[in-house]
């Protein structure tokens, strides 16, 4: 569904993205994980169009996208939940939710995929009419998937879903994107930490100074050790 090839993505001087290549399949949740600082958000940002690469080659859904513009990649289905999940709080839960159905004109269908994304985040249909800032930040980060699932996503990128979150809100909101993923949605999903995701991933890229140094379907992989070790860059040949 998503080739990426030879991805480069400069600030200025800085090389923050070097010869990424990446590929998601269809249907797959497709992990991305490494440290702060190592380019994982600048790749998601550059996939939906809202950073431009200095090399390399996006395609989606067969079609080459590197220099689209992100709301063109938008109603294409390429739909980015971006890091700090970017809620009104000072408008209603149901107002943020319509936000992400702007541009669509089919009412009938809103109706009912809102109705989907309410049964599916119950919480959110208790909280309909509540002030959006109100919510909890395990809420929140529900509330920016969801007004994301309106936009009727092919692929949808989410960056760091369980940043700020306590251990037993991160188990929920993984277990509505393994819901979604049943449903039928790609997702190409950023994280820190390798420990939460080794259950529900199908590939996973480790990435660490713009580079990615791992790539492994998660039913080849013997155990999260060796994610760990990809991670910190561990070489038993030069261990102590």
């Amino acid at each position: 569904m998503l080739s990426v090839q030879d991805l480069a993505v400069n600030y200025g001087r800085v090389h923050a993205v070097r010869g990424v290549n990446l590929e998601v399949a269809e249907n797959e949740i497709t992990f991305i994980v490494g440290p702060n600082g190592a380019g994982k958000s600048t790749i998601l940002r550059t996939l939906a169009g809202l950073i431009k690469p200095v090399a390399g080659t996006v395609r989606f859904c067969d079609k080459d996208t590197t220099n689209e513009l992100p709301e063109d990649l938008c109603r294409q289905g390429l739909v980015l939940v971006p890091e700090g999940r970017h809620i009104f709080g000072s408008l209603t839960v149901g107002d943020n939710l319509f936000l992400g159905a702007t541009g669509r004109k089919d009412k009938a269908r809103i109706r009912a995929d809102l109705a989907e994304v309410l049964d599916l985040f119950p919480v959110l249909a208790e909280r309909f009419d509540g002030n959006a800032g109100k919510l909890s930040g395990g809420e929140q980060q529900q509330l920016a998937i969801a007004r994301a699932i309106l936009q009727r996503p092919r692929l949808l990128m989410i960056d760091e879903p369980s940043l700020g979150l306590a251990p037993l809100v991160i188990d929920q909101v993984y277990e509505c994107l393994r819901k979604l993923n049943a449903n039928g949605l790609t997702l190409l999903i950023v994280e820190q930490q390798t420990n939460r995701i080794f259950s529900i991933a199908d590939r996973v890229n480790i990435l660490r100074n713009g580079q990615i140094v791992y790539s492994e379907l998660t039913s080849d992989i013997s155990s999260i050790n060796v994610l760990d070790d990809a991670y910190f860059g561990y070489d038993e040949k030069t261990a102590p």
